[in-house]
């Protein structure tokens, strides 16, 4: 949709609103980030038209842009993300006008279902106008002071303009938060258009009324009984300026119950991701100002022994990092440790006896222990600064181990903490502490996992001639971990290059392994030179037998790996490619057309008994050839025809180096930390011309030995290349001989000349290999092969659809 409807109980804007020019921005965004629904004044405020933000990512609007380092912050500083099954959000977010500009808007986000049965998300934020009447004037402080409730004031727009603690704590939102909204736009609730339709009658009639009801605050149950109270605020001359709401709980006859969130909700907000720090906000943010005003987490550093968290402290100084702030104030006022520094707590001090008994006290700030710890602790001044009066230490353990220390105080609650609350906050700290040690088990493990996969894939690509190559890998974010994604390049034999990227199913460390297992044997099956469909016929049955070793059965491990195996002939500019159940390579023409290699889509590896099949076409010099894994095109934001497309965009257009090609897909196709592995290999054919190689059939006729060696060194001389003539003369008499005794017509003599290697190739019609021996002292034969070993770098044997071809590769290196 284009425009959101109007919020419910919206009228015309009276010709005498007291904030002249105020309004409110609305905007509706999708469980995937996606706008969904755009204002006419969220265009007055950010100067964008409906099309050009309905459809497109929400972080498009941030400060900063997609993909950058902006975090919506929550009035105290600190980024407060949503936690799954909360309901609203508020805090500061950056965002960015058309023009370019910055503006920090508070914003309010509450979760809703729309008309089509779908969750999404409201997103409403107050601007004020330019002609406000201010409410520090002696009239609003009056009327501010006259309630002993929970109390707000609106004004003749039914924007909320002052509201006291009470309504602080009963609605979980600050004065700042509120300010300029509308209840329902506060609390979406039909008890909130009910109320706002008795603010109305009050400001039409100038009478006073009554309502059975009030917002629910978080986590209170139908046994509260809220009544709640509306009033004129009228000027000497009887015109209503704004509306008194005054509320109190029936019950207890308290603005709000001392306990507004239950502790199973509570824990269900906290541990919501595998980050410490976040996790530590988590529970400050659970507490306050619910059960306490003020809250820090300090937490204790890890042991440099295996990374695992410090033992429990003794007696002596006690160095935590602070972690996480809470303050019902807003911001972290009272704390004077900034949150990601460290503070020392001294000997005897509360804190540090709280630790080493390792359970949850509370003090009065009259308390001797207490007094010495604010003399002696510079770090304890807001104990007295702000009023204090009850402290709750409550240390954070989990299973035996100590992590750190939650700290609560209260100085606006009138009432100290009790058993009860301390009982409370034991039970949301134990779940927090869980949280955080698992937290920090898991990092250690996703560090050795990065560890494992960063020494098992390429450090540096291997140097050839037939591609010009750029690679790129991204670890997945999120709670998934590492996975195993990999890629390869592997030089054959005759100047020819392998490419290979692989997926193995799972995460964490016995994906890396198996990663690391399945590379090995690539690298091992690629060095016999076999043919791509042959190759992954192997990989299939080593997958088999990996879930067969760990399981005992023939069954799970890696079944369902997939593989790309495609290798590059610069000489023929052939190119052959065998998949199993992998993305096809995408491939752009030297012309600039872009399409997908049709290589026949073989079945995942582990499946065992299924065919792969093998595609040969001609690439010309200058194509481009792209391989990737699927982590690339499962995007969240669209679908994978869409990021196909994206992505042979982005191949397509021109660029000086392969590196901004890598580049340019990665940012066209990831808008976030993507949720799987991306593996992506960008490679440039290149061509080896008739200047470089050079080929002789040779008839099956040993005599004929003397001309095949001449004919090398005569080429060899072309190349300028004659200090090599010796060792080549050996090579190619060894080889041709062999060729013409034990093989079968027809025979060829190919020599490449490939950058600072000099390739020899003789191929004829049999499969039979030959092999490396070692010859008595008497035999007149049998040292040819040994002497071709100790000549060159390395040499070989390849299988062919016609036969076989021995190959052997001099280092041109010092000729």
């Amino acid at each position: 949709m284009d425009q959101l409807p109007t919020p419910p109980g919206e009228r015309p804007a009276r010709t005498h609103a007291s904030p002249v020019g105020a309004y409110t921005a609305t905007a509706t965004v999708s469980e995937q980030g996606i706008v969904t629904g755009w204002s006419e004044d969220a265009g007055r405020l950010l100067g964008y038209v409906p099309s050009e933000v309905v459809g497109l990512p929400a972080a498009n609007l941030l400060a900063g842009g997609p993909g950058g380092t902006t975090e919506p912050a929550g009035t105290d500083g600190a980024a407060r993300p949503v936690a799954p099954g909360q309901e609203r959000w508020s805090g500061t977010v950056p965002l960015r006008h058309r023009d370019g500009r910055r503006l920090d808007a508070a914003l309010l986000a509450h979760r809703r279902t729309s008309s089509g049965g779908t969750a999404e998300w409201f997103l409403v934020t107050a601007v004020a106008g330019g002609a406000r009447t201010s409410w520090d004037e002696p009239l609003g402080e009056w009327a501010f002071a006259r309630s002993p409730c929970a109390l707000a004031v609106f004004d003749e727009d039914l924007r909320l303009v002052r509201a006291n603690a009470g309504m602080h704590r009963a609605l979980s939102f600050t004065e700042a938060e509120m300010r300029g909204l509308r209840l329902p736009e506060i609390a979406p609730d039909p008890v909130s258009e009910e109320t706002e339709r008795g603010m109305r009658r009050v400001l039409e009639t100038g009478e006073p009324q009554s309502l059975d009801g009030f917002v629910r605050p978080s986590g209170t149950g139908a046994a509260h009984a809220w009544a709640t109270s509306l009033a004129p605020v009228a000027e000497p001359d009887g015109r209503v300026r704004a509306v008194y709401l005054a509320a109190h709980d029936r019950v207890t006859g308290d603005t709000a119950p001392r306990q507004v969130l239950p502790p199973d909700l509570a824990g269900a907000l906290i541990g919501t991701t595998p980050d410490s720090a976040r996790t530590a906000q988590e529970l400050a943010d659970a507490t306050v100002p619910r059960l306490a005003d003020f809250a820090v987490i300090d937490l204790l550093e890890p042991s440099g022994r295996g990374g695992g968290p410090a033992p429990g402290p003794g007696s002596g100084p006690l160095t935590l990092s602070r972690t996480a702030v809470r303050s019902a104030l807003g911001g972290s006022q009272e704390s004077r440790i900034a949150v990601g520094e460290t503070t020392v707590y001294p000997p005897l001090s509360p804190p540090v006896e709280c630790l080493a008994a390792g359970r949850g006290a509370v003090y009065g700030t009259a308390d001797p222990a207490v007094v010495r710890w604010v003399a002696q602790d510079p770090g304890a001044g807001w104990i007295s600064e702000y009023g204090t009066h009850s402290v709750m230490l409550v240390p954070l353990r989990d299973g035996g181990i100590t992590l750190g220390l939650a700290v609560f105080s209260r100085h606006q609650h009138r009432e100290p903490f009790d058993p009860e609350d301390l009982r409370l906050a034991e039970e949301l700290t134990a779940r927090a502490a869980t949280s955080l040690h698992r937290a920090r088990r898991t990092a250690r493990e996703h560090t050795s996992t990065m560890t494992l996969q960063r020494s098992l894939l390429p450090h540096t690509l291997p140097v050839q001639s037939a591609l010009e190559i750029a690679s790129r890998y991204l670890p997945a974010g999120g709670e998934a971990g590492v996975g195993g994604d990999w890629f390869d390049v592997i030089p054959l034999s005759g100047a020819r290059v392998a490419l290979v990227v692989g997926d193995v199913v799972g995460h964490g460390m016995r994906a890396s392994a198996t990663m690391g297992r399945l590379r090995t044997a690539v690298r091992t099956l690629a060095d016999v030179d076999l043919p791509p469909d042959e190759l992954l016929t192997h990989l299939d049955d080593l997958i088999i037998h990996l879930s067969a070793d760990e399981t005992g059965q023939e069954a799970s491990g890696g079944i369902g790996t997939t593989c790309l195996y495609v290798v590059y002939d610069p000489v023929t500019r052939r190119c052959t490619a065998a998949r199993a159940g992998h993305p096809p390579p995408a491939v752009v023409s030297p012309e600039g057309s872009a399409y997908l290699l049709d290589v026949p889509a073989g079945p995942p590896l582990g499946l065992g008994g299924l065919p792969f099949e093998t595609i040969e076409t001609e690439l010309p010099e200058g194509s481009l050839l792209a391989l990737y894994t699927d982590g690339l095109l499962q995007a969240r934001d669209h679908d994978i025809d869409e990021a196909l497309d994206s992505m042979l965009a982005a191949l397509i257009r021109p660029a000086v180096t392969l590196d901004t090609v890598c580049d340019r897909v990665l940012t066209a196709l990831l808008t976030h930390r993507p949720d799987d592995d991306v593996a992506l290999l960008v490679a440039r054919t290149r061509a080896l011309h008739t200047d470089k190689v050079a080929v002789w059939d040779l008839p099956s006729d040993p005599s004929l030995v003397s001309q095949a060696r001449r004919n090398a060194t005569d080429q060899l001389t072309t190349w300028e290349l004659d200090d090599a003539a010796f060792v080549t003369e050996l090579v190619v008499s060894e080889l041709v001989t062999n060729a013409i005794r034990y093989g079968q017509a027809p025979v060829q003599l190919r020599l490449i000349h490939e950058g600072t290697t000099l390739i020899c190739e003789v191929s004829d019609a049999s499969g039979t290999a030959p092999h490396m021996r070692r010859a008595r002292i008497f035999d007149e034969g049998g040292r040819g092969l040994l002497l071709v070993a100790q000549l060159t770098q390395r040499w070989g044997t390849r299988h062919t659809a016609t036969g076989k071809t021995i190959w052997a590769e001099q280092s041109l290196v010092g000729f």
